[in-house]
């Protein structure tokens, strides 16, 4: 018998019994306590209370306060001097962290030459602080596919605030055709009033040099209008203007908007391509260069002379003392008057990050006819196909993909009104984003002007 049990010999049997069953076994086993004695509570007052033997601490018995004992032990070994310090060194570093990108996020939104919305503001400088495929799954999740059938929000026939007919005559360019471009071929099955019929936007000594129109590429997203242009080479003068954020800031010799004083016989302007660091290729303007030019690539070429010509780099366009500016995009989507079958493969990969990874989104494009004529297509709901469809339509022979998402379309047109130093800006698309004196601002990324002669 154990030191402290003492017999119940005056005790009842049950109480006989209850100690008959007591276990034995030895403490490192059980609670050495009798059942009496486990359910025994002190008086009110008396700080005694019954212990357990805790083999899993270790030996140590567990008593009130144990635990909260073990937590204090471990909470003084926390706020030792170097656990302490490097609790505050981590706390300061998430601060300063937290305070530089709240700074740097705002300094983008705020930034009046990004040209876009809040929430592309936000988007571009996520994907500039590796924060892409977060922009991605966001967009994916608001991706909305484009509307099947329907017919489109604006009318074809009037949508356009030019003229049907050239005025004024030829004079000293006699052997320039006044004769608007043939109309398009309708694609969406029976062409709505207006559709493919090419007016003149902009004309240079009373000779039509700009033309636009308006056609609906596929027959499937019948309510979706593209925007078509064709332009003049030998009445036009086109210029590269840089980006203030891309290519950013550099010896460029030209400036990021069309500024007050610059703006005769400004005719229109439209985008570029993607940004340098996603667009396969670099940026060349007036020696300076951002990035690298390389083989292959699909390029836009500017010359001293004013006129462009397009193809792959090193193959059918290359560096001359003429060549005042570059900007490469990705590949080829015409060459030699064909569409390759590329256009339909790894579009994501391949030819942009596209909302939500979807083929159908806002795309532009612009490319050269036989004749040496200049075509810009741009729209909703395309994919890489339909975008060559459409400037192969218009007569384009060689053609590349430039911009691509609705925050970054736009083709205006310049009417001089009553103030030719500051010509009316047009939109060719009503429903494009960005606003019609967009380049009057300001502008983040690089962009084509285009001048009288």
């Amino acid at each position: 018998m154990r030191a402290g049990d003492d017999w119940p010999l005056n005790g009842s049997a049950r109480q006989r019994d209850d100690w008959r069953h007591e276990d034995w076994r030895t403490p490192s086993q059980q609670d050495w306590r009798t059942p009496r004695q486990q359910d025994w509570h002190p008086p009110d007052g008396d700080d005694r209370r019954p212990r357990r033997f805790d083999h899993q601490a270790g030996g140590e018995f567990d008593e009130p306060g144990y635990p909260q004992r073990k937590r204090r032990r471990r909470q003084r070994r926390l706020r030792s001097p170097r656990t302490r310090l490097v609790l505050r060194l981590t706390v300061v570093a998430a601060g300063i962290f937290a305070l530089v990108t709240t700074w740097s996020l705002g300094s983008a939104i705020t930034n009046p030459g990004m040209g876009s919305s809040v929430a592309a503001r936000a988007a571009e400088w996520a994907r500039d602080h590796y924060l892409g495929p977060l922009v991605t799954l966001g967009e994916w999740i608001s991706y909305q596919p484009p509307k099947v059938g329907g017919k489109p929000a604006f009318s074809l026939a009037s949508g356009l605030s030019g003229t049907h007919k050239p005025t004024g005559k030829a004079g000293r360019h006699n052997a320039i055709s006044l004769a608007p471009p043939h109309r398009l071929k309708a694609v969406a099955g029976t062409p709505l009033a207006g559709e493919g019929v090419w007016r003149v936007l902009a004309s240079v000594h009373g000779i039509p040099a700009i033309w636009g129109t308006y056609l609906r590429p596929s027959n499937i997203y019948t309510s979706y209008v593209s925007g078509i242009v064709s332009m003049n080479q030998q009445l036009l003068r086109f210029q590269l203007r840089p980006g203030a954020e891309d290519p950013g800031p550099g010896n460029w010799h030209a400036q990021p908007s069309i500024t007050p004083g610059t703006r005769t016989g400004l005719l229109a302007t439209f985008n570029g391509g993607f940004k340098i660091a996603s667009a396969g290729g670099g940026f060349y303007l007036n020696g300076a260069t951002q990035g690298s030019l390389q083989p292959g690539a699909a390029s836009v070429v500017y010359y001293q002379d004013g006129h462009l010509a397009i193809g792959a780099w090193d193959q059918t366009v290359r560096m001359t003392p003429q060549v005042v500016g570059v900007r490469q995009n990705l590949k080829l989507i015409i060459s030699s008057g064909k569409i390759p079958a590329s256009v339909d493969y790894n579009v994501e990969s391949s030819w942009g990050a596209t909302l939500g990874g979807s083929y159908y989104v806002w795309r532009s494009g612009i490319g050269i006819t036989k004749t040496g004529r200049i075509i810009f297509a741009y729209g909703p709901a395309l994919n890489v196909r339909m975008l060559a469809e459409l400037l192969q339509n218009a007569g384009a022979v060689t053609a590349m993909q430039l911009d691509i998402n609705p925050e970054w379309m736009s083709y205006m047109y310049y009417q001089p009104g009553s103030d030719r130093a500051n010509p009316t800006p047009h939109n060719l698309l009503p429903d494009q984003n960005q606003p019609a004196d967009r380049y009057y601002s300001v502008c983040s990324r690089d962009f084509t002007a285009v001048y009288a002669r």
